[in-house]
């Protein structure tokens, strides 16, 4: 199995601090309509997509799950309130730890992608030319 490259990496690192910015809001008191945030459990799957299945889609997925994450916090009544500590510090903690993530999580899945698509392209050229 190969090694993780950086932007896979950061893609992961990103969609578990997203994961654990959810964890802050909780703990913070934030009600979710479930027992356990689902925001919790999707991003840690897509974590662990990202980082065992080592295929292009896999990061982009991961990217995809990410963006899903930004959207329903800019369409949330409270997303942006969260993020200004109207609700208080650990809140506004919890929400900028997330939204960190999330975003890093969205650019490191794209370029993962973009990178992992063109390493085949340009490791089959390396194998055609020779002596």
């Amino acid at each position: 199995m190969t090694a993780l490259t950086t932007e896979r990496t950061t893609t992961i690192v990103g969609l578990g601090a997203g994961a654990a910015g959810i964890a802050v809001l909780w703990a913070a008191g934030v009600s979710f309509p479930v027992a356990v945030p689902p925001g919790i459990v999707i991003l840690v799957a897509a974590a662990l997509l990202v980082g065992l299945v080592r295929h292009p889609w896999s990061a982009g997925v991961g990217a995809c799950v990410a963006l899903f994450v930004i959207v329903g916090f800019l369409a949330s009544p409270t997303g942006i309130d969260n993020l200004t500590g109207e609700d208080g510090a650990l809140v506004a903690l919890g929400q900028a730890i997330e939204v960190v993530g999330v975003v890093a999580a969205v650019v490191a899945g794209i370029l993962t992608v973009r990178a992992e698509r063109a390493q085949p392209a340009a490791s089959a050229g390396r194998a055609r030319t020779g002596p």
